[in-house]
């Protein structure tokens, strides 16, 4: 018996349609070597709600105080927007923490949702430290055909400066 007629059939009846999946996830990686001791420069970011104090695209920033599993911040950035994160891991001994994105706000960062770890590493000597960020996340609009201020490019750029930056002014902040 010939097939085809009912192959032919089954597309009539179930006509194939283009099936869009949703965005890809982006990635952005960010490290800098600081001339000060994993002890100075840890004790410079561990604070998670501190921020402020060390990242010049951050205006201000606020919390709960906790290092711990969901210990909460709010950021104000620059431009005036708030984003509303939380921590998932901290680490005192490894001088590291891993933090959510908990409230977007695309118009501030445009970035529907990310996580990014921080860590602080021993650098070639006993005076020098290696800080790593580090961030998985995805594109302000998460629809088809995202505008262009909320597409990957958007989103990888704006990632990666805000890493830059704050890694910069980390630096800045400790050899001074």
């Amino acid at each position: 018996m010939n097939r085809l007629p009912l192959i032919l059939l089954s597309f009539l009846l179930f006509p194939v349609t283009s099936v869009a999946h949703g965005p890809t996830p982006q990635k952005a990686k960010e490290s800098i070597t600081i001339n000060a001791s994993v002890d100075a420069v840890w004790n410079a970011i561990k604070q998670f709600d501190a921020i402020a104090s060390w990242h010049p695209d951050v205006k201000a920033s606020s919390g709960d105080g906790k290092n711990a599993s969901d210990g909460a911040r709010t950021i104000t950035l620059q431009n005036g927007g708030q984003l509303v994160e939380n921590l998932d891991f901290y680490s005192d001994k490894d001088h590291e923490y891993n933090y959510r994105l908990k409230t977007e706000n695309v118009t501030a960062f445009p970035a529907s949702s990310y996580t990014i770890n921080l860590q602080v590493t021993p650098g070639n000597d006993a005076n020098t430290s290696v800080v790593t960020l580090k961030s998985r996340f995805y594109r302000g609009d998460t629809g088809n055909t995202p505008p262009e201020n909320l597409n990957d490019a958007a989103a990888v750029k704006a990632m990666n400066e805000f890493f830059k930056n704050g890694l910069a002014g980390l630096k800045q902040k400790l050899e001074k």
